[in-house]
């Protein structure tokens, strides 16, 4: 091969383009799964882990503000779950919670406690890492802070239905922790969006997986054919008659079970599932819908979705 003979390409149209805009990640980000690059990451994704199970999620409420948000889902609010992530940035604001728990418990309103803790090296870790003080440490150091929030949230902990250590623990692992503790009575699926397209307009950028039906005879050709889309069932029965058609679809969603179980336990909601073929209008579209029928079979919440259709 010639020196100046230029490189095969290996990648579709568009990639290089799209990595060359893209922002540079900044060095302070890229630490490790053991640092901790915000010392309220773990209370944050207690609030978030709880606002992916479908429920309202208010953080650092003043205790007081619990009773009116209680009095108002009492009244009719179709708002059924709230959970209120609350510590010590309250100031003296937080000295009330103990008589709220006690007016929400009088008024018959069904709560648990879940404790978030660590250990004092590990908290002085974090603060020091994001360069903050501790908001009860006053004029003295880090450890004044914390052991002055350790008194103060005593009581707390002691009623508390969960507690965490959450020394060791990445977010990841705190999620699961979190989601093992709220869904015990909530059936968690995961959301799969299958998208059929065409390969001359470009991938779909959202694509996790991206699955090509073009080694299918193409419906384009068969004159009766080419007006329909793979909505119809003509289209439909002539993709699927195919050989290898059935056999793939089967095995490729066999395929996708481990790795969709996988994806859930690792905290993904979401999976997109980009079907092509050439134009996006007969294979891709007839395919995308066999996938779905099958996963939606197996439990799975699944929507189906056709960009391309109607662009020729």
């Amino acid at each position: 091969m010639s020196n100046t003979e230029p490189s095969p390409t290996t990648a579709p149209d568009g990639i290089a383009e799209v990595e060359a805009a893209a922002p540079r990640p900044r060095a302070q980000r890229t630490a490790g799964p053991g640092d901790h690059r915000n010392v309220r990451r773990r209370p944050v994704a207690c609030g978030r882990r709880a606002g992916d199970l479908d429920w309202y999620v208010v953080d650092n409420l003043p205790p007081m503000m619990l009773v009116p948000l209680v009095d108002l889902m009492a009244k009719g609010s179709s708002i059924e779950r709230v959970a209120v992530v609350v510590d010590v940035r309250g100031r003296e604001f937080f000295s009330e919670l103990d008589k709220v728990l006690v007016h929400m418990t009088e008024a018959g309103v069904a709560y648990r406690i879940l404790f978030l803790d660590a250990s004092d090296e590990v908290l002085v870790r974090r603060f020091e890492q994001v360069r903050r003080p501790h908001p009860l440490q006053g004029e003295g150091r880090i450890l004044d802070g914390i052991a002055e929030e350790r008194s103060v949230v005593a009581t707390l902990a002691a009623r508390a239905d969960l507690r965490i250590d959450t020394s060791g623990l990445s977010v990841h692992d705190l999620a699961r922790e979190i989601r093992g503790w709220l869904a015990h009575d909530i059936n968690e699926v995961l959301r799969v969006n299958v998208i059929s397209f065409g390969f001359k307009y470009g991938i779909p950028l959202d694509a996790d997986h991206v699955v090509d039906v073009r080694f299918l005879a193409n419906p384009y050709w068969i004159t009766e054919l080419r007006h329909l889309t793979g909505r119809d069932q003509p289209v439909r029965d002539y993709v699927l008659a195919r050989p290898g058609a059935v056999e793939f679809i089967d095995r490729y969603v066999d395929a996708l079970a481990p790795v969709l179980a996988g994806y859930l336990n690792e905290e993904k909601r979401y999976v997109t599932i980009a079907v092509g073929c050439t134009g996006g209008k007969h294979r891709s579209v007839a395919i995308s819908e066999a996938i779905a029928e099958r996963l939606r079979a197996r439990g799975q919440l699944v929507s189906v979705s056709a960009r391309d259709l109607g662009r020729e």
